[in-house]
């Protein structure tokens, strides 16, 4: 079993997860935190699961962001029928992965299939899944299908990793090794046993009735805070002489703030009720501001550390990268309108 510095060691410069690291995951079980234990998971908690999310984080930013998309992923296993998914997760590398973008079409067949044609961007571990997922839409003869509201209908799929065709094109300065490529699929029948909706369940969890956007907003917060007390800690090394406890404890104080917000929603929801709407804006709302902080924080303690924390082969650097890279994620980056850049 592989420990925290074991991991750093190897990812470390990387631009792939080694070989190694992946085996780990696979014997640990990590991708499997949200999937039912009927199924052959782990069925972690949602607490339990995002204080895992942060672990991974501060261990290596790549690390945690591909096992939380992939873990992330392998919680559609709660959608599918439950003899596919029984199926699909009897092999303990079962690894899901995709992108949650509306990249192609769907062809409805006479037969319960579908013919699959499209391209997809910012698979996340796409070099290790074994299986793709992917948003479509819908279409009969050449034509989109439209639900009752008149939208176009759209509809989620699973694909076997051969029948996909993975574009190794990932260039950001962050994340190197976290495998988010782009892939293409051509004229590939998928039977509908193989498709899901995403807020359709098969399984009576309360995880099920966890809101998808309080999901999200939780999931990159716990990346993102452990990702910055990953940096405050090679920020240390460098000027062991500052003072850098109020970032450590802050980072501990958001921690501990969402892990609570997360045992809220777990009470709520084992009480019958529903997280309202403007729970859910006031959840949101704290993670696009705590992330604004964040960032600024990072920022200035990068600029004390002077120039040994530009080499672009140290740790503090890739850690660095690695934030500003997951941050650029639209979930909570505000509106330019909303912003004062004069200065």
């Amino acid at each position: 079993m592989l420990n925290t510095k074991d991991i750093r060691k190897e990812l470390q410069g990387a631009s792939v997860i080694s070989d190694e690291v992946i085996q780990h995951i696979h014997e640990e079980g990590l991708l499997k935190i949200w999937v039912p234990k009927k199924y052959g998971g782990l069925g972690y908690r949602f607490e339990e699961g995002l204080k895992a999310l942060f672990s991974w984080a501060e261990t290596d930013g790549s690390f945690g962001w591909m096992l939380t998309l992939c873990a992330g992923a392998n919680y559609f296993s709660r959608n599918i029928k439950p003899e596919v998914a029984q199926l699909l997760f009897t092999s303990s590398n079962t690894c899901f992965g995709g992108s949650g973008m509306v990249g192609g079409t769907a062809e409805k067949q006479n037969d319960n299939t579908y013919i699959i044609n499209g391209l997809w961007n910012f698979a996340t571990g796409a070099p290790h899944l074994t299986h793709f997922t992917l948003n479509a839409s819908i279409t009969e003869n050449g034509k989109p299908l439209l639900d009752h509201e008149g939208s176009e209908m759209i509809r989620s799929f699973i694909v076997p990793r051969e029948q996909a065709e993975i574009i190794p094109n990932w260039k950001s300065m962050g994340m190197k090794a976290s495998g988010t490529y782009s892939f293409t699929i051509e004229n590939i029948m998928v039977s509908e046993d193989y498709s899901f909706v995403y807020d359709h369940f098969f399984t009576d969890d309360i995880l099920d009735s966890v809101p998808f956007r309080v999901f999200a907003d939780l999931t990159l917060l716990v990346n993102y805070l452990g990702m910055a007390s990953h940096f405050i800690e090679e920020a240390r090394f460098i000027r062991p002489e500052s003072n850098f406890k109020s970032f450590a404890k802050s980072v501990e104080k958001h921690l501990r703030k969402v892990l609570s917000i997360a045992r809220d929603i777990e009470n709520i929801l084992s009480d019958h009720k529903e997280i309202s709407d403007d729970q859910q804006n006031e959840i949101h709302t704290y993670g696009t501001e705590l992330t604004r902080q964040l960032s600024h924080q990072i920022l200035t303690v990068y600029t004390q550390l002077g120039i040994r924390a530009t080499a672009t082969d140290s740790a503090i650097y890739q850690v660095f990268c690695d934030y500003f890279t997951a941050a650029m994620h639209s979930n909570f980056r505000p509106s330019a309108d909303d912003l004062d850049f004069s200065f």
